[in-house]
């Protein structure tokens, strides 16, 4: 008896792959300030491609027309994403926004668990509302202003103190701000490190010890480094 034969049927060949385009880098309009270094840092921890355009604030490049356009308040950091949501461009402005933006679009650093996102937005709006403000207007007062006013001195540098110690308390009961290292954290340490040129961090051991575990990220050392030979004369 014949055996039987099998036919066996041509795989037809898989259409081939088109290779995945890499993605655009993000455009981070830049100076080496406290609020520039909130979302260098994160771009660094993210490992996000990016380019870095500086706009120097000492020579009011911030008003120039193409800038304001980006930043309607002429202030840095800005950025604009070529693969914003739904694959089209987008410009964000103002470090916090930013920093929440970036967060929602990688999942990282930003919690998706409200209760735990709650978090993170109430140390982050601290940060903005409280920390950078008061500790520019030390900066303004102690080292900037064209007159020596002692009032003014003695105001910021007692609020920055106050600032910091209400860090130090909530440090002494967690590792971070909202819990885990998050987009808080990120937003305060250079605020942190500005501020510790007018109150030393010595009397705020919880909030020292935060500051030295952050200051070893190499992407925090990374992001710090951004731009620094901008500020050299």
């Amino acid at each position: 008896m014949a055996a039987k034969t099998r036919k066996t049927a041509k795989k037809a060949k898989a259409p081939a792959r088109k290779a995945k385009k890499p993605a655009k880098p993000i455009q981070l309009y830049y100076w080496p300030t406290p609020n520039g270094h909130k979302v260098s840092i994160l771009l660094e921890e993210l490992g996000l491609p990016y380019e870095m355009h500086p706009i120097n604030i000492n020579k009011n490049e911030q008003f120039a027309p193409a800038f304001l356009k980006i930043s309607p308040n002429n202030r840095i950091p800005a950025i604009l994403d070529p693969n914003g949501p739904g694959g089209r461009p987008i410009s964000v402005f103002e470090s916090g926004a930013i920093l929440q933006y970036l967060g929602r679009k990688t999942g990282k650093f930003y919690p998706k668990d409200e209760r735990a996102r709650v978090a993170v937005d109430e140390w982050l709006m601290w940060q903005m509302g409280g920390l950078g403000p008061m500790t520019g207007q030390a900066n303004h007062f102690v080292l900037y202003a064209p007159q020596d006013v002692p009032y003014g001195k003695k105001r910021y540098t007692d609020e920055v103190r106050r600032l910091l110690g209400v860090m130090n308390t909530r440090l002494g009961k967690v590792k971070h701000l909202a819990g885990t290292y998050s987009i808080a954290d990120i937003a305060c340490f250079s605020w942190v490190k500005s501020a510790s040129r007018h109150v030393p961090l010595d009397a705020f051991p919880n909030l020292a010890a935060w500051f030295e575990r952050l200051g070893k990220r190499a992407a925090v050392q990374r992001g710090m480094a951004v731009g620094r030979d901008l500020r050299k004369p």
